[in-house]
C-alpha cells in the first residue's frame, strides 16, 4: 500500500503541472481573436463568392429565381460546414493536449 499523499505537496504538484502546461500550451490571450477572424472569413468568404457567382450568372443565364440568392445560400451554409469543422478540429486539439494529464491522474490512483 502506499501511504496517503501530504495534502499541501499534493497542491505544490498540481499547480507545477499546470504551470508546465501553461508554458508548453500554443495559445496566447490573441488566440480567441484569431478564432474569430478565421470563422468570420470562413463563413463571409464563400457566401460573397457565392452572391458575385450569382450575380454573374443572373446577367448571363436568367432565370426565374435568382442565382445570386440561391449562390450566397449555398455559400453560407458551406462557410458554415467549414467553420464547425474547423472548430471541432481545435476542440480534438485540446482534449488531445489534456488528455496525458488525465492517464497521468488514473495511473496516481
Amino acid at each position: 500500500m502506499t501511504e496517503p499523499e501530504d495534502p499541501a505537496l499534493a497542491s505544490i504538484r498540481r499547480r507545477a503541472r499546470q504551470l508546465k502546461r501553461g508554458r508548453r500550451s500554443r495559445y496566447s490571450p490573441l488566440h480567441g481573436l484569431g478564432a474569430f477572424g478565421v470563422i468570420g472569413w470562413s463563413v463571409t468568404l464563400p457566401a460573397v463568392g457565392g452572391a458575385l457567382l450569382g450575380l454573374w450568372l443572373n446577367r448571363v443565364v436568367p432565370r426565374d429565381f435568382s442565382w445570386a440568392i440561391a449562390l450566397m445560400l449555398g455559400g453560407l451554409v458551406l462557410g458554415m460546414v467549414f467553420a464547425v469543422q474547423w472548430i471541432a478540429g481545435e476542440n480534438r486539439a485540446v482534449q488531445q493536449e489534456h488528455e496525458p494529464e488525465a492517464v497521468q491522474k488514473e495511473d496516481h490512483d
